[in-house]
């Protein structure tokens, strides 16, 4: 299987519906000529012409207006936003419309339309151009959420969410774009709602979500090492999210850390943490820990290491979890020489 990174698996994704789906465009600031802010729509202005790839106005708001509009019509649209930061500006087009067409009309129109939304976390670039906002969004029922970590999953997920008659809201991290995995050449589908298990363990069970995976598998890697065996689960998706595989999860290891870049208060784990204790309370042998970003604006250039979880700080939440205490200086030596190979 050849090696794609992220932002490629993502555009060959969206090469392959639009050949097979003649109703299908795409919408968004700079996603023409020159390829998206971030090359992820590079070539396909050049093969499918102005009319399919569409530049739009520096105006969110009126993109995904038109994306819904054309969706409700009998076309299929992707609208792409720069940054998900920008995604308050169309914030009453994508909650209060896009979500809720389908039930408004009972059930007579369909809204299939996908809001790619890259978080440009871990890069430094600042409280506005910075934030992970997933959250925002579980709360709105309507919406489907996908938040692949990796190349595979990024192209299966894309794939489902360009057959689905629902918008789909589609959350790339930005930092992943340029990580490589295997990615088949024969077609593949990931339904939403499937975790992905990244690694089995027995003593624990970490969830990681989107940036938070490569710093997860280091330190699930490292606390191997220490006779400590990590389940480390990707959910995928956030809505719908598989509460099943992460309750069964816990119900075999008894303990349960969460990690995600956004802020902590109101984050992803405290809904995942709830819902492990309505269903397996009674399996957990420590309270649910959470590693997550810092309850502030996020900051700029290399202190923005500081403000979202590592590694280091992953191995050491868990010893705490285990009762153990570690060993600053080798952990420190073993992340400094360790790399992330996606997968």
């Amino acid at each position: 299987m050849p090696l794609l990174t992220m932002s490629q698996a993502i555009n060959n994704a969206l090469r392959e519906e639009m050949n097979v789906q003649p109703n299908l465009i795409l919408l968004g600031q700079d996603i023409g000529p020159y390829g998206g802010t971030f090359g992820v729509t590079r070539g396909l202005y050049e093969e499918f012409g102005a009319e399919r790839v569409r530049d739009g106005p520096l105006c969110e708001s009126s993109t995904v207006g038109f994306a819904i509009g054309v969706a409700i019509s009998g076309m299929r649209s992707v609208v792409e936003l720069e940054f998900i930061d920008f995604v308050g500006v169309a914030m009453d087009q994508i909650v209060n419309q896009a979500a809720k067409m389908h039930y408004f009309l009972g059930g007579q129109v369909k809204v299939p339309m996908v809001v790619r939304c890259p978080i440009v976390g871990r890069m430094g670039m600042g409280a506005q151009h910075s934030q992970s906002l997933e959250a925002w969004f579980m709360h709105t029922p309507g919406l489907k959420i996908a938040i692949p970590s990796n190349s595979y999953d990024a192209k299966g997920l894309m794939k489902s969410a360009l057959r689905d008659s629902n918008p789909v809201l589609f959350i790339e991290n930005a930092k992943l774009y340029s990580s490589k995995t295997e990615v088949p050449v024969e077609e593949y589908l990931i339904p939403y709602g499937k975790a992905k298990l990244v690694c089995a363990g027995d003593d624990l069970t970490m969830i990681a979500i989107s940036g938070t995976v490569p710093e997860a598998v280091k330190a699930v890697n490292y606390l191997e090492e220490l006779g400590i065996s990590v389940e480390l689960i990707d959910p995928r998706t956030l809505n719908p999210l598989d509460t099943d595989t992460i309750v069964s999860s816990v119900c075999k290891t008894g303990k349960l850390l969460i990690t995600h870049d956004a802020c902590k208060t109101g984050g992803i784990a405290a809904e995942i943490g709830q819902r492990v204790m309505e269903e397996a309370f009674d399996y957990l042998d420590a309270p649910i820990v959470r590693v997550a970003g810092l309850d502030v604006p996020v900051p700029s250039g290399n202190a923005h290491s500081g403000f979202v979880p590592q590694a280091e700080q992953l191995v050491q939440a868990v010893l705490r979890l285990m009762g153990k205490t570690p060993d600053v200086t080798a952990l420190g030596n073993y992340l400094r020489e360790t790399k992330y190979t996606n997968g």
